[in-house]
């Protein structure tokens, strides 16, 4: 059973319903009770008047017969004077009246006066058959012949006496049924008095408790309302009880822990969006930086070669070569980082396509080499290129798989200086390939590695402003992998290195192209 302190309101309710149906019903009983027990005393009382009232009228017509005997007697004895059938039969019917009477005493007995009746019916079994034996044999007798004698009168006398103690019995139990009634609806009353006291008392303390506790649980539950109401998300109402209170405080509770949770997490994403806002600011900037530095070559030179040529002096060829050069090597410049801001823009969208064909990643990796052979010179790097032999057909998107070792490779040149690039491949269990760039330039640390595939994104304001960037290509790679079924991951130890490492599948028959 539940401690008192825990039960909810409505078992609080119920118990108190109950109680007070407890006290009601002992009232009833009660009442019902003392009416049973009044009517039964009542039945057993009238039952002892009637037989007083069947005794008397038994022992007044005992002794009308018997003073008809005695004058038919002395009568008989005088005169000689006999009766006729009819007054014999009067005086039999009489005889067997009486005897009637005394059975109907005898069902009106109870245990108390059982005893005294028996004695009764023992004396009038003695009398009532001389009587008749006294009226058969009238006619019969001689004149002068007494027909009544001392035993008839013993008889009557035994009767008399007998029939007097059953009476006196009687009285007496009408007098005991008497008192205990009485007695019963004198303790009716007071067990009915002492219930409805009880009840009233119990009604009372039952409701005052169930205010005080209602009261208690409201005011705890405003004190909760009022205290988060005015920011103290982390208050808690104490848990009232297992009930409707209870419930209601624990929804409360829960209710202000996930407000909380959510302004904690409107929080965070305020200063998400503050640093991705930031992380954007910074990228126009870079951005700016990177598109003015080829526009600016690309401007510069071509005024030098419009002034070469409107000049009068002869052009010299291998200079304008030169410079014409350096105008291209601008342009494409400026182009892949304009690609660079529309892929980016077509992943974000949901617009990238892949276009599925057959190739050869060898060949592709060879040709990314390549392409990034002036930079390596540039930086005074040696690329070392290590393929296993044999590496499976490729089916997917051969410019994206290009793009992002174009991308690796050139981003480790540009944090690598005068040391080592190593490229290599070699196909794992199952249909993947698993491709690694290793540099030994700045390395990363745990921090920035984590954030080292955000797009707009890079590892520090210092490193932006030394070695340049958009901070878009390391995301533009794992969009692709990701794209053509593959992964990306990173490992980098500060002033050591770096290490890319990408996962792809051989096949990729089960995307469809979007």
């Amino acid at each position: 059973m539940k401690p008192l302190g825990l039960m909810s309101l409505s078992r609080r309710l119920t118990l108190s319903l109950l109680l007070i149906l407890g006290m009601l019903s002992v009232n009833v009983a009660t009442h019902f009770w003392g009416s049973l027990s009044r009517n039964d005393s009542m039945e057993s009382f009238r039952e002892s008047v009637t037989a007083q009232q069947l005794a008397l009228a038994i022992q007044q017509d005992l002794e009308d017969q018997m003073i008809q005997v005695e004058f038919l007697a002395t009568l008989r004895e005088t005169t000689g004077d006999e009766i006729n059938d009819a007054e014999r039969s009067n005086a039999e019917a009489s005889i067997g009246a009486l005897n009637a009477q005394i059975r109907t005493l005898g069902r009106l007995t109870n245990e108390f006066t059982q005893q005294h009746f028996e004695r009764l019916w023992q004396s009038t079994s003695i009398l009532l058959p001389r009587w008749l034996k006294f009226y058969r044999d009238y006619n019969n007798s001689l004149p002068g012949v007494p027909l009544y004698g001392d035993e008839l009168r013993q008889s009557y006398e035994d009767v008399r006496n007998r029939l007097l103690d059953l009476e006196n019995e009687q009285t007496v139990v009408s007098d005991e049924q008497a008192k205990i009634i009485d007695s019963t609806i004198l303790l009716t009353d007071r067990i009915t008095v002492f219930v409805f006291i009880a009840s009233i008392i119990l009604t009372s303390a039952l409701g005052l408790y169930l205010v005080r506790y209602t009261n208690t649980s409201l005011r705890e539950l405003k004190t909760g309302t009022e205290r988060v109401g005015s920011g103290d998300l982390g208050y808690r109402i104490p848990i009232i009880d297992n009930g409707e209170l209870g419930a209601l405080a624990a929804a409360f509770n829960d209710m202000s822990g996930k407000l909380n949770e959510a302004i904690q997490d409107a929080h965070a994403a305020k200063k998400s969006a503050d640093e991705a806002n930031q992380a954007k600011s910074n990228f126009l900037a870079n951005v700016s930086h990177e598109l003015r530095t080829p526009l600016n070559a690309i401007i510069g030179y071509s005024e030098m070669l419009y002034d070469e040529v409107g000049d009068s002096k002869p052009i010299e060829s291998p200079q304008f070569a030169k410079d014409l050069q350096k105008i291209i090597v601008s342009g494409r410049q400026l182009l892949d980082l304009i690609n660079d801001i529309l892929d980016l823009s077509k992943i974000e969208t949901g617009k990238m396509t892949l276009h599925l064909e057959e190739y050869r990643p060898g060949d592709l990796l060879h040709e990314a080499c390549e392409t990034i052979q002036p930079f390596l010179d540039n930086q005074g790097n040696t690329l070392q290129v290590n393929l296993q032999p044999g590496l499976p057909l490729f089916f997917g998107d051969a410019t994206k798989f290009r793009q992002i070792f174009i991308n690796l490779l050139g981003n480790a040149c540009k944090f690598t200086s005068n040391g080592t690039i190593s490229l290599r491949a070699e196909q794992e269990s199952g249909e993947r390939v698993r491709f690694e760039v290793e540099d030994t330039g700045i390395g990363m640390t745990e921090e920035q590695q984590v954030a080292v595939f955000d797009a707009f994104v890079q590892a520090s304001s210092a490193t932006s402003k030394e070695y340049g960037g958009t901070g878009l290509g390391l995301s533009i790679c794992q969009e692709y992998c990701e794209l053509m079924g593959g992964e990306i991951s990173v490992a980098s130890e500060a002033a050591i290195g770096t290490t890319f490492t990408v996962l792809l599948p051989v096949g990729m028959a089960e995307i469809e192209e979007d």
